[in-house]
């Protein structure tokens, strides 16, 4: 699958874990309300449900995975930062196949997309002293 396929796929999953944070809906009404309601012909659909699936699935373990690098309490975070984070959490503890410098790329660049002025340099910094606890081996 072309990269620019997985970047969509995890823009989307950004989208979707925010709805799922706000909501409080299912996994499932979130999942079929993003691919009916998206052009996802240029997605990778797949990757794009094992984000969704797994952060939904491991939220409470990523989120403890993260809080010692916040500056906050982990539910004090903004909304999208927090979508952002965990999604980056999943791909760099269970996505080995994905290089942990692009997953990090990838999320500085959804937080200046979707989030505040500086949460691009906030993201940076949890993932960047999370990395090690997260992935056991950098690559």
């Amino acid at each position: 699958m072309k990269p620019a396929a997985r970047r969509k796929a995890r823009r989307l999953a950004i989208q979707a874990v925010y709805s799922w944070q706000l909501s409080g809906n299912s996994v499932s009404d979130i999942e079929a309300e993003f691919l009916t309601e998206n052009d996802v012909s240029k997605v990778d659909v797949d990757y794009f449900l094992d984000l969704l699936r797994g952060v939904a699935s491991q939220q409470a373990n990523l989120d403890q995975a993260l809080s010692p690098f916040t500056d906050r309490p982990f539910v004090d975070l903004d909304q999208i930062e927090r979508a952002i984070l965990r999604v980056a959490a999943f791909e760099l503890k269970v996505r080995l196949d994905v290089p942990y410098k692009v997953v990090m790329n990838e999320a500085i660049e959804l937080a200046k997309a979707f989030g505040a002025d500086d949460s691009h340099r906030f993201v940076n910094g949890v993932l960047d002293k999370a990395v090690d606890t997260l992935r056991a081996t950098r690559q």
